[in-house]
């Protein structure tokens, strides 16, 4: 059995720290709307600007590390306050212009008005941000290189998804909540989406005014157009396009296909999606083919890949492949190892690995992915890659039972972090290769707490998969103790 107190002592003693600050927080009395100069000390991991009032956290959207500026509070809460700029009278020198006049009011773009290189360097802070928090075992010893950014930061989103409602002046809109609403900000134009999506978005609107097709209403869960998804491949040129809506009925549907097929040849497949109510989820269970393929083909490292309209893949085609090549340093597999592959949606990171991987072996939630996956495989004449659908915590057991036990696993999870009973899986096949793809440096830090019991952290490599964003992904190499 292994010894893990002096782990477990580092931990606790980490724990009473923070327990003992949080009684040590401020109690200050302010109102909504009071006015104050802040310093800006640093940023936080949602790109925020964090100065202190009276020794009490101010989280600031908007306002950048070293910035003097008079602020307005916008929420109180027990352990801190929100605010935002009211003037700025001391403003960073790698402040830029933001090139979208609304990056001030919607999501995913929060870091528009920083120069790429410090938000390169903001994005590798906040990992160390993250492990300052959570505390894995030897964090100050972790190897955390700087991030790897792209040339040029903008045009690179390769899908769209736009809520779309009407105006009270009866205009149709598509675009994004305002934050913290559901206020819509319809996006004539948007800098960090390949330019292919906004021409389709936008004609697409113009086409559902003309021919008054009934848009979504939120408030009375009536009309029909929800949601619209365009995603273009950007190494085949295929777009397709899904409505998603509240029911099964899209009216105007055949003067709808036609002026498409008239007006965007680009789009090659065309698809519904429904999903009727009121609801968070912006997608439905059911999917029906409208026009066109099923499909779009999108070439990645070498390999082609079919993707159906729910089929999960990273937003960013330039930098998937260098997320993808540094997953595969990382594993550094053998010829005659096998590797799993843990939520391997369309198979993206598995297929890569298949050239030197004597087996993959993958596993999804979504049934559609799985078969995205399989047939994937086939599309690239790769023979030695298999995928099913079920959750990793109830495949591995079941495959080791049969004699499978992997030499390396890749988990690459949702922003939720590892499920904790694939956490306990995973320690209990213990592979020898352990590679950890993130897109939430806080879930990350928080699951290398645990993994850290039975690996070490060779190297963290984050990667800027989302410029203008405060979204990091990175790629940790681990490896038995």
């Amino acid at each position: 059995m292994r010894n893990y107190q002096k782990r477990d002592d580092y931990r606790d003693n980490y724990r009473r720290g923070r327990r003992n600050d949080h009684r040590d927080t401020p109690q200050v009395e302010v109102e909504e709307g009071q006015r104050f100069p802040l310093t800006i000390k640093k940023m936080g991991i949602n790109g925020e600007g964090i100065g202190y009032y009276k020794r009490m956290a101010v989280f600031v959207p908007g306002a950048l590390t070293g910035e003097e500026a008079v602020v307005e509070v916008t929420s109180i809460s027990h352990r801190y306050l929100r605010a935002k700029v009211h003037r700025i009278r001391k403003a960073s020198p790698y402040r830029v212009e933001p090139r979208d006049s609304y990056a001030d009011q919607v999501g995913g773009f929060e870091l528009e008005h920083l120069a790429y290189p410090q938000q390169l360097e903001f994005k590798r802070d906040i990992v160390r941000q993250s492990l300052e928090r959570y505390h894995p075992y030897g964090f100050k010893d972790y190897d955390v290189r700087p991030t790897l950014g792209m040339a040029d930061p903008y045009a690179y989103r390769n899908k769209a998804q736009f809520q779309v409602r009407q105006a009270a002046d009866g205009t149709v809109q598509a675009g994004l909540y305002a934050e913290r609403s559901h206020d819509l900000i319809d996006l004539p134009t948007c800098s960090v989406q390949m330019p292919v999506t906004m021409t389709v978005m936008r004609a697409l609107v113009k086409m559902l005014q003309d021919l008054e097709v009934p848009i979504y209403d939120e408030a009375h869960n009536s009309g029909i157009v929800k949601t619209l998804v365009v995603r273009a491949a950007a190494n085949t040129d295929d777009v397709q396009v899904t409505f998603i809506t509240n029911s099964k009925k899209l009216p105007h549907k055949h003067q709808l296909l036609l002026r498409m097929a008239d007006e965007l040849p680009q789009v090659t497949s065309v698809m519904q999606n429904i999903n009727p109510g009121k609801t968070s989820l912006v997608w439905g269970e059911e999917t029906q083919h409208l026009a066109g393929e099923e499909t779009i083909t999108e070439k990645l490292g070498g390999l082609a890949f079919k993707l159906s309209a729910r089929a999960f893949l990273q937003l960013n085609p330039a930098q998937t492949e260098v997320l993808y090549d540094q997953a595969k340093k990382a594993l550094d597999l053998q010829p005659g190892q096998t590797v799993v592959d843990a939520y391997s949606g369309v198979g993206t990171i598995g297929l890569s690995l298949a050239d030197v991987a004597a087996e993959v072996r993958g596993m999804d939630v979504i049934p559609e992915a799985v078969a995205d996956a399989n047939a994937n495989a086939a599309l690239n004449g790769i023979t030695n890659a298999h995928y099913e659908v079920g959750t990793a915590e109830d495949l591995l057991p079941k495959w080791a039972v049969a004699g499978f036990r992997p030499d390396a696993i890749v988990v690459d999870p949702p922003r939720t972090g590892l499920d904790g009973h694939l956490m306990d899986t995973i320690l209990a096949i213990h592979p020898q290769k352990l590679v950890y793809i993130s897109c939430n440096p806080s879930t990350l830090a928080k699951d290398l707490d645990t993994l850290t019991d039975d690996y070490r952290v060779d190297y963290i490599q984050s990667v800027d998969m989302m410029p203008q964003t405060a979204r990091c992904e990175a790629v940790v190499k681990l490896s038995q103790r």
